[in-house]
């Protein structure tokens, strides 16, 4: 489905919402139907939990996943169970997956009890798909005594197998927190671990998604979709390298951004991510000036225990600093870039800056943990005297850096908690009230996690760049996973998991560090 018009833009806001609310198909429709094949071949997911609520999510997608099953919709039943075998069914609906929304379905099932969990499946004429595991979050004043949660991000497919989604389903997990970069649009990597041949450079609504299609496809994935719910955002991959808002991103290596019609193709990276993820319908926001929004922040309260905060750094974003147009990021001098020093540059954008500052002035929870794309510390990439900053990080956009740090002094926000991504790395640290004195305060902790499978391109100088910004206490870039984290009113204890070998589907795992932090104090300490 393409954006040629208003028209279209809303006719798709309107499919979305009468797919996810299909109460009024005619009695036993579709239900004769026969498959010649699995349509489920994609999996379940579930997301977007409240105390009384969750999204379950399907494909229906023909054998090979990069067929269409027709233009027609097709009916799709769903039922919510206390058991796995389904004796005990406590809700059950009916929708229609539609082939504008490449027959994804967005099911919200509402009326469940808090806190507590559920067995889950969908039905297409005589095809049942795998069941999932999914769970309702405590009431939001609910007295709560643990939160075990997953943050990851960044798998490419052609860099290794997904064998970290096999070992973070042993983790007993309530929530995985997935932090950006669910695909990547590049072509086949050079010394591919596993490769997709057939698949080039993404651009159009169709290449999106069959790349997202092709993820979805991993056993290991599947499993880890089906075994908890999700809360999701995206970075720049799902739709380009470096992009900020309406901007394209780095054109290497086809010098595409002095051809491609920008918005066009974000418009279809934005639908195809909407159509594979386990998010509400009201996600889709306005579409105005041509442009498809997708509502992806998100606030959600696991009882009196924690305040989740998931943040969008892309989709409203200045673009970055000192750049150019064939390659907008990059390390630059901040003596060098009076744009650094500019107040006016955001990277939430205006309305999600106020959002964050309202749901940081309501944080009610013993921790505030916020998801998000990047490092939010600042780092320092040049050894010695001098200072090389990567614009395209929260470095890039230091004075909204700050506003976000002066929030948590002025509401006095509970135990701040960055979780973040992208950097192939592993870092660890303290959250400074100011990081031009670093002797300020700390006031929150950051953990930025490694990739799932995409490759670290600077992991020998990481060891260089922790000596130079003494803020962060533990740095690793040579190995892929992802981080655990377990809350309780008194500590938050994080373990960094880090599989032996990317390149071997059966690659065992191993605890690379453990940390502990006590509710009151900013302070990292290592187990």
């Amino acid at each position: 489905m393409s954006f040629p018009d208003r028209c279209d833009r809303r006719d798709l806001l309107r499919l979305a919402a009468a797919a996810a609310a299909s109460t009024w198909l005619p009695r036993g429709w579709g239900r004769e139907r026969r498959w010649r094949f699995d349509p489920f071949a994609l999996g379940v997911a579930s997301g977007a939990p409240a105390a009384d609520s969750v999204v379950l999510w399907t494909r229906l997608v023909a054998p090979g996943w990069f067929e269409t099953i027709g233009d027609d919709p097709v009916p799709v039943r769903w039922e919510v169970a206390h058991d796995e075998a389904f004796a005990r069914v406590v809700r059950r609906g009916e929708t229609l997956a539609m082939p504008a929304l490449a027959h994804s379905v967005h099911a919200e099932v509402a009326g469940l009890e808090p806190d507590r969990w559920y067995f889950y499946r969908f039905i297409s004429g005589d095809s049942i798909s795998p069941t999932g595991r999914t769970r309702t979050l405590p009431a939001p004043g609910a007295m709560v005594a643990r939160l075990r949660l997953a943050y990851a991000s960044c798998q490419r497919w052609e860099h290794g197998y997904y064998s970290a989604w096999r070992h973070m389903s042993d983790e007993q997990l309530d929530l995985v927190l997935f932090l950006g970069d669910y695909i990547y649009e590049y072509p086949n990597a050079a010394a591919a671990v596993r490769s997709f041949p057939t698949l080039g450079l993404v651009r159009t609504l169709g290449d999106y998604r069959d790349r997202h299609a092709l993820h979805r496809s991993d056993a290991a994935l599947q499993a880890m979709h089906a075994a908890c719910p999700w809360l999701v955002t995206w970075d720049d991959h799902e739709v380009q390298n470096d992009y900020a808002g309406l901007h394209g991103g780095d054109g290497r290596p086809l010098g595409l951004n002095q051809v491609d019609d920008f918005m066009a193709r974000r418009n279809a990276a934005y639908q195809a991510w909407y159509e594979h993820m386990p998010v509400r319908v009201g996600a889709l926001g306005r579409a105005l000036s041509g442009a498809l929004e997708v509502q992806v922040h998100s606030r959600t309260r696991f009882g009196r225990l924690a305040d989740l905060l998931l943040l969008d750094t892309r989709q409203w974003r200045d673009v970055q600093a000192c750049g150019d147009r064939k390659r907008p990021a990059g390390l630059v001098d901040p003596a060098r870039c009076e744009a650094l020093a500019d107040p006016k540059r955001t990277l939430l954008g205006a309305a999600q800056e106020q959002w964050l500052n309202a749901s940081l002035a309501g944080a009610r929870g013993s921790w505030t943990v916020l998801g998000q794309q990047s490092l939010f510390g600042r780092r320092d990439n040049l050894a010695g005297p001098g200072e090389l900053l990567w614009t395209d990080s929260w470095d890039g956009y230091p004075l909204a850096r700050r506003r976000v740090t002066d929030a948590f002094q002025k509401h006095q926000v509970p135990n701040p908690v960055l979780l973040g991504g992208d950097v192939h790395e592993n870092w660890v640290g303290h959250v400074k009230a100011d990081y031009e004195r670093p002797d300020s305060a700390s006031i929150g902790v950051e953990f930025c996690g490694t990739s799932i499978t995409s490759r670290a391109g600077s992991a020998a100088r990481v060891p260089q760049r922790l000596a130079e910004n003494p803020h962060y206490v533990y740095a690793n870039g040579e190995r892929r996973g992802y981080g655990v984290c377990e809350f309780t009113p008194t500590k938050l204890t994080t373990t960094l998991r880090g599989v032996v070998d990317v390149g071997d589907p059966d690659s065992g795992v191993e605890t690379l560090a453990q940390f502990v932090v006590a509710a009151g104090q900013a302070k990292v300490e290592r187990l």
